[in-house]
């Protein structure tokens, strides 16, 4: 580790790590060289996964075209900085150059790993940089959990509803049609199995675990009426809603129906596994619209909202990255401009960009109303009404919760899914560890 000696003016270790363990589990020696390369002017690192080294074009181009825009106008320059998306998403690189003071200037994070950087103090409030107009464009469901006490410490991108994608071909060849996609958790369960063939698996849930897998179980435990944590702040863990909501993704998986191995980049990758003919049905997020339309074209899919257990009701998850900007960095001033200036502003181009971002860099809903009245038509068209009018609407935002809670949880859906841990059992017990976090936990509200 780096000594305490060498930690930048200005940076407290103590305040980093503050409520976020992996932050100080990670070890220096995964602090990837990017970010010091421009240690010796005042240009900002800007880390992301998608440019200038990303491998889809549009992404690439949405990006260093807003870059440059900004470059040729200001004479604080950015630089994007490639970071590959397993080592983001994943690794422990983002969060080991925080601890070792050595943070980018401007980065994107989930809402599911909001708390880890907030509750470490490296989160730039962007409030007086942001007009209230286009503070008010920004609907609350997709901003509150970005905000602290009224201020806002990430500005969204995207907004990516979940949902069932399926194969045209996997169903015709089962005597099946549109008119077949399941309702309930029991009709799913039935239709993979029926759809399951000795090269083909007929459903798939994320396996791995992660923020990811987490964020695509929740919709499955708030369908019965699951939460958590209670509006006391005291655990919801042990319901019978969360116990089904495990109960399910270990039946997929027992039933031989769900895989435990996952193609690609696991389980939101639909091209690797849906349009490989790898399953049948797959359970992805609005992104894979586009990912379809670009890398497989002809395979033939169809989209359906998430089928719900018995007396429960319907609702998907909702996620999407943010901009943020590292209080500690070399110019937060500067940082907090440039996110307002990209995706928060009431300038045409401002809110083109986030249209652009939407539906020419990916398939996504926008999370300003001005971008969704600016898209217009693009909206409402093709698989992107299917989201719109279906999906979409049953929308709840991704909670925000510290790398404890995120990891509790976390356990229990991999003892269930693939360990064969009895889902009763594991609820309790993962229950009483939530109650025994939560007891002392002192960062930001967990929403």
């Amino acid at each position: 580790m780096t000594s305490d000696n060498n930690t930048p003016r200005g940076w407290s270790r103590r305040s980093v790590l503050k409520g976020a363990t992996a932050l100080g589990a990670a070890g220096v020696a995964g602090l990837p060289m990017i970010g010091k390369a421009f240690a010796q002017d005042n240009a900002l690192s800007f880390w992301q996964f998608y440019a200038p080294r990303g491998d889809v074009k549009t992404q690439v181009d949405w990006f260093t075209t807003m870059v440059d825009a900004w470059n040729a106008a200001n004479d604080t320059k950015v630089n994007l900085e490639y970071v590959v998306g397993s080592d983001y998403i994943s690794g422990s690189k983002l969060a080991t150059s925080f601890a070792s003071g050595q943070g980018p200037d401007i980065f994107i994070i989930s809402p599911g790993d909001f708390l880890r950087y907030y509750n470490g103090g490296v989160l730039a409030d962007l409030t007086p940089h942001i007009e209230a107009a286009a503070q008010q464009d920004f609907p609350q469901s997709v901003i509150a959990n970005r905000m602290v006490d009224g201020k806002i410490y990430g500005v969204p991108m995207e907004v990516e509803p979940m949902a069932f994608y399926y194969s045209v071909k996997a169903f015709e060849d089962a005597g099946l049609n549109e008119n077949d996609v399941p309702k309930t958790w029991d009709e799913l369960l039935e239709l993979g199995n029926k759809l399951t063939t000795g090269e083909r698996y007929g459903l798939m849930f994320e396996t791995g675990p992660g923020y990811y897998q987490n964020f695509t179980w929740y919709p499955f435990m708030w369908q019965g009426g699951g939460e958590f944590q209670t509006a006391e702040g005291k655990s919801g863990f042990d319901s019978p809603a969360v116990v089904q909501a495990l109960k399910l993704w270990q039946d997929a998986i027992n039933s031989g129906a769900a895989p435990r191995q996952i193609l690609g980049g696991g389980g939101g990758d639909i091209v690797a596994n849906l349009g490989s003919g790898y399953c049948a049905m797959q359970n992805v997020g609005i992104w894979g619209i586009s990912a379809m339309e670009n890398n497989a074209p002809d395979v033939p899919y169809g989209i359906f909202k998430l089928p719900v257990p018995n007396g429960g009701k319907y609702v998907t998850v909702g996620g999407g990255w943010a901009f943020v900007a590292n209080a500690k960095g070399k110019n937060p001033e500067a940082a907090s401009r440039f996110i307002a200036w990209a995706l928060a502003s009431m300038a045409p181009d401002s809110i083109q960009r986030v249209v652009d971002w939407c539906t020419v860099a990916k398939s996504d809903m926008p999370p300003r109303d001005s971008a969704l009245r600016q898209g217009g038509e693009a909206f409402n068209k093709g698989k992107m009404a299917v989201f719109s009018k279906d999906i979409h609407p049953g929308t709840r935002a991704e909670p925000r919760v510290p790398p404890e809670v995120y990891k509790i949880i976390s356990d229990a859906i991999q003892a269930t899914q693939l360990g064969g841990a009895d889902p009763q059992a594991t609820a309790t017990a993962a229950s009483q560890q939530l109650d025994a976090f939560l007891a002392s936990y002192s960062g930001a509200p967990i929403l």
